[in-house]
Parts: structure tokens; sequence; C-alpha cells
């Protein structure tokens, strides 16, 4: 279980993130790009997935987890009930979407397990003067 606090947690603790709106409802944003939000109606957290394919599988393994409305029938979206997933497995789902929408700056510097950046990789990037 997730309380709203641990979700909101959850999600400002990704570089970049910031409290926002889409489509008049409060939501968390990276840059103008949306990237979660709680549905207070039914306590549920509105996530991406990487299509309608793995949304179906999703709800067809974890039933009491993960569902839809009409309204996100046709969109690579899910919907996580807050009282039924745990921070792990919301967490691993938001990082997903993050490394998908935030700028590449910032992924490369902050995937775990990442490529390490090394002084030789940030030298072989500054541009040089020619005479």
């Amino acid at each position: 279980m997730v309380s709203k606090a641990q979700f909101e947690k959850i999600a400002l603790s990704f570089e970049g993130v910031e409290k926002g709106t889409s489509y008049g409802h409060a939501a968390f944003v990276v840059g103008k790009k949306f990237f979660t939000r709680l549905r207070p109606d039914d306590n549920s957290v509105v996530l991406f997935v990487g299509s309608i394919d793995e949304r179906e599988m999703l709800m067809e393994v974890e039933p009491e987890i993960f569902h839809v409305t009409a309204h996100y029938k046709d969109y690579p979206m899910v919907l996580a009930r807050l009282a039924k997933i745990d921070a792990n497995t919301l967490k691993g789902m938001l990082q997903q979407r993050w490394c998908a929408i935030a700028p590449k700056r910032l992924v490369k510097g902050e995937i775990p397990g990442g490529p390490a950046r090394t002084e030789r990789s940030r030298a072989g990037r500054r541009k040089t003067s020619r005479k």
C-alpha cells in the first residue's frame, strides 16, 4: 500500500519533476510533459506503460492493482490503486516514464547502473576551438 504522501514523495524524487496541472487537474510534470497524477475519485495513480498490450497484460495478471476507465481505453496508460500497489513497483513504473520524457542529460546521469560518466567521456564532448 502506498499513501498519498508516499506517492507524492516518490513522484518528486525524480530529477526535474514538479507539481503542475494536466487538463485542469493537479499533476506532476517534467518540463511541460505529463508525468503522473492522482485520481482522487478512485484513489488511483495514472501511469504510462509501453503499449496497450502491456496495459492489458498488467490488468489480466494483477486486476486488484491495475484497471482502466473508458477515458484511458485508447491510450497506453493504466490506473493503479494506491491501496494495492507497492512502493517499489510504483517507483519502477514511474522510472520508465521519467526516462522517456526527462531531458537526456538528466537521464544519462541519473539511471542507477547506467553508463558511468567519466572525465574522459565528458572531455570528449567539449567543444574545441580550431585555429
